[in-house]
C-alpha cells in the first residue's frame, strides 16, 4: 500500500464509515437546489450547477481542510472482460495528468504537490463509486481542489508509468489473495450475486487487467464514459466561506463531453445455483461468513436494518454475537456483523474465524442469535440501552473528520443532502421493538441464507 493511496474492499468500507449508512429519503424531499443546513454551528451548504455537478460543502472552524471528487461509477459498471478497470483507472490518475492550461504534472508532481504541503491524498474504489479526495492545510485548499479536479478530469496514462502500476496492482491482489479474512468478503458477494456484475471483485483478475493495460485507451474511455459531471460530487469541509468554494468550482469548467455514450447499469437478476459454497484454502482456522439480501439505499427500513445489525454484531463488545460466542464460549477471536446498503439492493453478513472443530458449533449459534431476533420481541429496556448506545456511536463517529466528509458526499451523491447524525439518529429512534422484529423475520429469513467456507 503507498502512502498516498488508501484502497478499501467496497465489502469492509461500512467499517470505516459508521455513519455512511445514514441515507434516507425523507431529507431527499427538502432537498433544493441551493439548501443551508445549521447543526450546532456546523453550516452545511449544496449547490447544483446546470452541467448537473453538484457540490457540496461544510464549513467549520478547522485549519485543516477536507476536498474531493466521489464519481458514481465502480466495479459493477465494468464489462466482465475488463473486470478491475475501475480500480486500475484510480490508480493511474496518480501517474500523471494536463492541466486546464495544458501544463502536463507527471507522477512524482503530483505527490509532491500534496504530501509537500504536509498534506494527504487518498483513493478507492467500491462497487458503486470511485472517489479521489485529500487533506490538506487550508491555506492550501485551492491548490488541492485543482489538483484533485486535473487527475479526475485530465488524466493522461503515460504508458511507462501505468505498466509499472499493474505490477503494483498485481502484487496488491496476491497480497489480498494470502488473507482469508479480507478475501472471504470478495468471494461472499460472488456467491450472493452470482450472475451479475457486482459479484465481480474490485481488484480484478490477472487476466482482465492484463487486457486493460494493453490498450490505454480503455482507461481513457472508462474516464470520458463514467466521469461526467452528472455522475459526479464534489465535496469540501473547511474554515472557508461556501460561495467562496463554489467559484472555485464553477471556474473548474466541468462540463459534459460531447458525442460520449453513457451504458446504463445492468438490472439484478436472482441467483440460481447452491447456497452454501465451500473452499479448500489449506487455513489453520477455519473462516465463514453467512449472510443473505437485505434492502437496498432509501428503503423504508433501511435505518432499522442499520440498528438491527448494530445489536447483532456491529462493531462492538457488547453486541449480541461477541458476548455468545467469545465471551461466553470463548469460541473465537473475532465475530462482526455488517449491513451494505447499495443502490438498488443491499445485503448483511456475519463473518468469523475459528478452529476447525468448532465450526458447526459456531455456525449453530449464529443461527441461533438470529432465530432470537426474529422470534423474541426486544424488551423496551433493551431497545432504550441499544439506541443509547448507538447514538454514543454516531456522536464519536461523526468527531472523525475524514469519515464524516466521505459520508457526506456519498448522501449529497444518492439524495441531493446530507443530514447530520443528529437528525439520522431521530429517525433510527423512531423503529419500535416491534419494527426491529419484523425487519429481523424479513431480513434473517433462514430459508434465504447463503454461507460460505474457507477450510
Amino acid at each position: 500500500m503507498q502512502k498516498y493511496y488508501k484502497y478499501l474492499n467496497c465489502a469492509n468500507i461500512s467499517k470505516y464509515f459508521l455513519v455512511d449508512c445514514i441515507f434516507f429519503r425523507t431529507f431527499a424531499r427538502f432537498f433544493v437546489q441551493n439548501r443551508k443546513l445549521e447543526t450546532r454551528n456546523v453550516k452545511l451548504e449544496t449547490f447544483t450547477y446546470n452541467s448537473g455537478l453538484r457540490l457540496v460543502h461544510r464549513e467549520s472552524e478547522s485549519d485543516v481542510a477536507y476536498v474531493g471528487i466521489a464519481v458514481r461509477a465502480g466495479t459493477r459498471d465494468e464489462e466482465p472482460r475488463l473486470n478491475g478497470l475501475a480500480h486500475y483507472v484510480e490508480h493511474c490518475v496518480f501517474k500523471g495528468c494536463t492541466t486546464t492550461r495544458g501544463k502536463k504534472r507527471t507522477a512524482r508532481q503530483i505527490i509532491n504537490n500534496i504530501e509537500g504541503i504536509g498534506g494527504e491524498i487518498n483513493a478507492f474504489t467500491t462497487k458503486e463509486e470511485t472517489t479521489f479526495y485529500a487533506a490538506t492545510p487550508i491555506e492550501h485548499f485551492r491548490q488541492t481542489l485543482d489538483l484533485i479536479a486535473d487527475m479526475v478530469l485530465r488524466p493522461t496514462f503515460p504508458k511507462h508509468e501505468t505498466d509499472k502500476e499493474l505490477g503494483v496492482i498485481l502484487d496488491e491482489i496476491e497480497s489480498y489473495e494470502d488473507s482469508p479474512s479480507e478475501l472471504i468478503y470478495d468471494d461472499f458477494e460472488a456467491l450472493l450475486f452470482r450472475g451479475n456484475s457486482l459479484a465481480q471483485p474490485i481488484l480484478g483478475k490477472r487476466k482482465t487487467l492484463k487486457t486493460i493495460s494493453s490498450k490505454p485507451d480503455y482507461a481513457a474511455n472508462w474516464v470520458k464514459q463514467h466521469f461526467t459531471p452528472d455522475r459526479m460530487v464534489v465535496f469540501s469541509q473547511g474554515k472557508i466561506p461556501f460561495a467562496k468554494v463554489q467559484k472555485m468550482v464553477e471556474k473548474l469548467n466541468i462540463q459534459p463531453k460531447a458525442n460520449v455514450s453513457v451504458s446504463s447499469r445492468l438490472g439484478l437478476e436472482e441467483s440460481q445455483g447452491e447456497n452454501t459454497q465451500v473452499f479448500h484454502r489449506h487455513t489453520h482456522q477455519v473462516h465463514v461468513m453467512l449472510g443473505g439480501k437485505a434492502y437496498p439505499l432509501g428503503h423504508k427500513d433501511q435505518l432499522g436494518a442499520y440498528f438491527l445489525n448494530n445489536i447483532l454484531g456491529g462493531g462492538s463488545l457488547n453486541s449480541r454475537l461477541n458476548l455468545r460466542l467469545r465471551e461466553q464460549k470463548g469460541l473465537v477471536y473475532t465475530i462482526e456483523s455488517q449491513y451494505v446498503p447499495l443502490s438498488d439492493t443491499g445485503y448483511w453478513n456475519v463473518y468469523f474465524a475459528c478452529e476447525p472443530q468448532h465450526k458447526d458449533e459456531c455456525i449453530a449459534l449464529v443461527k441461533d442469535e438470529l432465530q432470537k431476533l426474529r422470534n423474541v420481541c426486544l424488551t423496551d429496556a433493551q431497545h432504550m440501552l441499544a439506541l443509547k448506545q448507538l447514538r454514543g456511536q454516531m456522536a464519536i463517529s461523526a468527531e472523525n473528520q475524514e469519515n464524516s466528509v466521505l459520508a457526506m458526499a456519498k448522501q449529497m451523491m444518492y439524495y441531493g443532502c446530507a443530514p447530520s447524525w443528529q437528525e439520522s439518529y431521530a429517525k433510527i429512534a423512531q423503529f419500535t421493538p416491534t419494527d426491529l422484529q419484523r425487519i429481523a423475520r424479513e431480513i434473517f429469513d433462514e430459508k434465504s441464507l447463503f454461507t460460505l467456507i474457507y477450510e
